[in-house]
């Protein structure tokens, strides 16, 4: 990859005090969460079994599908911006989000073989998925790695707080509302209890109540331990 000196930010467009808001961390905890509870399955599938190498088919084009979902979402409404007042800071991010495109074909085409593959070679293809994402997860583990410790003091120096939450908001404004279950299926046993008490508290005062209501319903009880659930519910209690 290559090495990228990101520049300082011009005196004409830092914000007067630096901002905090950190809108990558309660997303990469999801994709952190999603990415490894998959590969684990991959790794314990018995991929002789019709029946289980499909349903792994199924749930690998499905992780695909998100995470291109959120490339394409931080594309549109991060990295526009952050390149209109730094015009290095997204070459490495960039490379990246281009290499994990490149990842996705090469996954697809050996997802496209498992589905036709007669029962003697689907064990040696599972093999063969299974390295292959396991590559895939280590590549967008250092990508994240990247945002959250390069891009991120980036954007907290050249935007202000408001700014960076017009652009979380743009994202989630983006994003379907079943889409958008499948995410806080994966973000919120990935948080911490203060976390999750606060973004949803922040659902509950923004968001239209039928949409709170469904993420309670269809992504915060059937994902949380009992404790869990139970400790969100005196948080948004109290």
């Amino acid at each position: 990859m290559p090495d990228v000196i990101l520049p300082a930010a011009p005196a004409d467009v830092r914000p007067a005090a630096r901002a905090t808001h950190d809108l990558y961390g309660p997303v990469h905890k999801g994709i952190r969460f999603a990415l490894t509870q998959l590969l684990v399955r991959l790794g314990s599938t018995d991929f002789a079994d019709a029946e289980a190498a499909a349903l792994m088919v199924i749930a690998v084009r499905a992780q695909l599908a998100l995470s291109a979902s959120h490339m394409a979402h931080e594309e549109a409404h991060i990295h526009i911006p952050l390149r209109a007042r730094s015009a290095a800071a997204c070459v490495m991010v960039d490379y990246q989000h281009d290499h994990h495109r490149q990842r996705f074909v090469e996954l697809e085409a050996l997802l496209a073989r498992m589905e036709t593959a007669p029962a003697a070679a689907r064990p040696a293809l599972g093999r063969d998925l299974y390295l292959a994402f396991s590559l895939f997860v280590s590549e967008d583990l250092q990508h994240m790695h990247e945002e959250e410790t390069v891009t991120l003091p980036l954007l907290q120096r050249l935007f202000t707080d408001a700014e960076l939450m017009a652009m979380e908001q743009a994202i989630v404004s983006a994003i379907p509302g079943p889409e958008m279950i499948t995410w806080m299926r994966v973000m919120l046993p990935a948080m911490s209890r203060p976390e999750r008490g606060l973004m949803l508290a922040h659902m509950r005062a923004d968001a239209p109540e039928a949409a709170y209501e469904a993420v309670l319903l269809h992504a915060a009880r059937p994902t949380l331990t009992d404790a869990d659930w139970s400790d969100l519910m005196d948080r948004l209690a109290a």
